[in-house]
């Protein structure tokens, strides 16, 4: 019996994912994610639709998708064809029935917290590292929201002076508008740049990760992308102190980044003190949708 519906909506496709009621994998629709606004509501809407007709009932349906919604209802995301517009409240109105929008990186926070690596503790960090850069922090089994909603916008915390002095890096504008962010430098795109203007190549994500243990311009430019951001998972654990740091996105795929970024993280924590086990995510491709469902399923009482 099909119990809770989750909707992985990102910049390539758009994923419905249906749970039974022990919030095993039952279903799914994958589509591919348009390129207007109008055509972006009928998807996610019918997918809704979709998801409500295979329950064969009302249903809590959550979606996780990247970006923010602002306190007028506006959508702040740069990776779909929405900035400014009442996504959620279009998508309702599109399809007759309520869903719960959140952060795709908050979606997978609360899933690893409660499905995940995080089972068994209370404070449950994810730091999600792909196109760009984000996160969320999960709190026995839920998450939390303040008067800015910015709550997990990791990527958008400004990179470390030292890092940047040290390091000769040139500062970048951001997608947000700021200079300097974290995301310019560790994301995806950021880190082939900062590789180019460090050593002079031109070298993909994939072969930098393939050569990182290799002397040559793969190493120099990975060893100043764990630097940085290492200075930012520290900058996080002085703030939260969480028990667990899940990883996602991806540059985690990269063979070995949980172990090279402990042994930086551990150089630069004060002496005497501990850290939180830093992980890979568990949850694999059912993650994401499978948070913005229990989302849904906790903001409507359901669990």
């Amino acid at each position: 019996m099909i119990c809770y519906a989750g909707i992985d909506l990102g910049g390539t496709k758009s994923e419905a994912q249906l749970f039974d009621a022990s919030w095993r994998l039952v279903d799914r629709q994958r589509l591919a994610t348009p390129d207007t606004y109008e055509a972006l509501v009928d998807v996610v809407s019918g997918q809704v639709k979709w998801s409500l007709q295979r329950a064969g009932k009302a249903i809590p349906i959550g979606v996780g998708a990247p970006g923010m919604i602002d306190t007028r209802g506006l959508a702040f995301t740069a990776n779909l064809p929405a900035m400014g517009k009442p996504l959620p409240a279009d998508i309702k109105a599109s399809a007759g029935h309520q869903v719960a929008y959140i952060n795709d990186c908050r979606a997978l926070a609360l899933s690893e917290a409660v499905f995940g690596v995080g089972q068994g503790h209370s404070t449950v960090m994810s730091l999600i590292i792909g196109t760009g850069v984000g996160g969320g922090v999960a709190y026995d089994g839920r998450l939390r929201s303040g008067p800015s909603s910015c709550g997990g916008e990791f990527g958008h915390i400004a990179a470390a002076v030292a890092s940047v002095q040290e390091n000769g890096l040139s500062l970048y504008r951001c997608g947000c508008g700021r200079i300097g962010c974290v995301e310019t430098y560790l994301a995806g795109p950021g880190l082939v740049r900062m590789a180019r203007d460090l050593t002079g190549k031109v070298m993909t994500t994939q072969e930098i990760g393939a050569k990182k243990n290799q002397s040559g311009p793969a190493r120099d430019a990975w060893s100043v992308w764990l630097d940085i951001t290492a200075n930012l998972l520290i900058s996080l654990i002085h703030s939260v102190d969480p028990d667990v740091i899940a990883l996602g996105g991806g540059l985690s795929k990269i063979s070995g980044v949980e172990d090279d970024l402990k042994n930086h993280v551990s150089k630069k924590q004060l002496p005497g003190f501990g850290l939180p086990d830093i992980v890979l995510a568990a949850g694999g491709d059912a993650s994401g949708a499978r948070g913005a469902a229990l989302a849904a399923a906790q903001e409507t009482g359901y669990v």
